[in-house]
């Protein structure tokens, strides 16, 4: 089996679902952690200068979304009809966004009343309710996202919703659907393993 190094900053962001999907596949990795600190002369060495990478014996994977669609093709967490793979990208992507959106306000050097402020009356408005609407109406009457399998959508949404929620908890509990469905994945024993146990850290 291939050598697997994922290297992202000490926090869950944007590599937290490729821990998840290989957590989940069972598949062995080295979990790379590089502190903020090291970052300006680990950059300068880093391929593309930005993380995750995901190194597949030596050789460097970067693009976080790309990184995670081909770590689902490892776990079986992908489907083979071309438009539902695609749909599942959308998902993704839309997950993804959740995440940069609101990590986007929470580091800009704005005041943190500013920051509050914009989260609340832009991104809970703007961003994060029009999605928890779609993805609830949707799971009304489908157990999976897409398909009738649990696919790396399901994990990218409940990986957001995850995140979204230790801040936004209010706004994620008015939709019951979405909030089952994360916990669905969030009980799978080693997603439910990794999250009782994980580094504490901020983002």
């Amino acid at each position: 089996m291939p050598e697997y190094k994922l290297v992202y900053f000490n926090g869950r962001g944007l590599g937290e679902l490729v821990r998840w999907i290989f957590l989940h596949g069972d598949i062995p990795f080295t979990d790379e952690r590089v502190e903020m600190s090291e970052w300006p002369e680990k950059k300068k060495v880093t391929p593309g200068g930005k993380l995750p990478l995901l190194y597949i014996d030596g050789k460097p994977l970067w693009q976080s979304m790309a990184i995670g669609r081909f770590a689902a093709k490892l776990a079986g967490l992908t489907l083979d009809d071309t438009l539902d793979a695609c749909y599942c990208d959308a998902f993704v992507e839309t997950a993804k966004d959740l995440l940069s959106e609101m990590y986007k306000i929470m580091l800009s050097e704005k005041s943190q009343e500013e920051k509050d402020k914009e989260l609340r009356e832009e991104y809970v408005v703007k961003t994060l309710t029009p999605v928890l609407e779609k993805v609830n109406k949707r799971l009304e009457t489908k157990q999976w996202l897409i398909g009738d399998k649990m696919t790396w959508a399901d994990f990218a949404i409940s990986r957001s919703i995850d995140e979204v929620a230790l801040h936004f908890s209010d706004v994620v509990s008015k939709y019951p659907n979405v909030s089952a469905h994360a916990e669905k994945i969030h009980q799978l024993p080693k997603i439910k393993e990794w999250r009782a146990k994980r580094p504490n850290t901020s983002l």
